[in-house]
C-alpha cells in the first residue's frame, strides 16, 4: 500500500504564496530541488488541483530545453514520467500525457487508489491537500520551509485541522531552507 505525501514550499509563516500570488522566495537551491526531484521519482503518482497542475507543467517543456541546468532538466524527467490527476471542474484537456482529470476528490476512490499502489504518492495543492488531510488520507508532511514571513497568501494547512504528528527528519539546505518531514499519526482517526 502507498503512502499519500503532502511535500510543499512554505513561508516560516506557512503560506505557499504571498498575498500578490507570487512564489519567488520559495525557489529551492540545487540540493532541495534533488530532494524534490527524488521525491517525484519515489512517489510517481502525483495528486494536483488545476492551479498547481498548471503552475507545474512547465516542466514538460524544460526537459527538452538543453539551455536549462542539468538539475532542472533531471527534476523534468520525473515530473514527465509520473502519472498526474489533475482535480478540476474547469480544466478540460490537460495538454500532456500521462495526465487524466477527475472533476470530484472522492476520498473513497483515493483510498483505493493509495490501497493498490506498490509506490508512495504525492498530493499538491492547498486546496486539494485540505480535502485529503480531512479524509484523513495524507501520512506525511513535508515542508520546506523558505527563510521568509510573507505576512499573507494561501495557507499550506487548512484552519480548524488537528493533526498529530511525529518528526521523521529535519534538514538545513545552504540557502537557509529547512526541510521537516512529519508522519501524521493515526492519519484515518482510528
Amino acid at each position: 500500500m502507498g503512502r499519500l505525501i503532502y511535500a510543499f514550499n512554505c513561508s516560516l509563516d506557512g503560506y505557499i504564496n504571498d498575498a500578490a500570488g507570487a512564489f519567488d522566495w520559495s525557489m529551492p537551491d540545487e540540493e532541495l530541488h534533488d530532494h524534490f526531484m527524488r521525491l517525484a521519482w519515489d512517489a510517481p503518482t502525483l495528486l494536483y488541483g488545476r492551479r498547481i497542475y498548471e503552475t507545474m507543467r512547465v516542466w514538460e517543456d524544460m526537459r527538452e530545453d538543453p539551455g536549462q541546468p542539468r538539475a532542472m532538466r533531471d527534476y523534468a524527467e520525473a515530473w514527465c514520467a509520473a502519472q498526474k490527476i489533475v482535480y478540476s471542474t474547469t480544466l478540460e484537456d490537460p495538454g500532456y500525457p500521462r495526465t487524466r482529470v477527475e472533476r470530484t476528490f472522492d476520498p473513497a476512490e483515493v483510498a483505493a487508489l493509495k490501497a493498490a499502489s506498490p509506490t508512495d504518492m504525492s498530493i499538491a495543492g492547498a486546496e486539494l491537500a485540505s480535502h485529503a488531510l480531512r479524509a484523513g488520507l495524507v501520512d506525511e508532511l513535508q515542508l520546506a520551509i523558505a527563510p521568509v514571513v510573507v505576512g499573507g497568501g494561501t495557507r499550506m494547512l487548512p484552519d480548524g485541522l488537528r493533526l498529530d504528528l511525529e518528526l521523521v527528519e529535519h534538514r538545513r539546505f545552504p540557502q537557509g531552507a529547512l526541510l521537516v518531514r512529519y508522519l501524521v499519526k493515526d492519519p484515518q482517526g482510528g
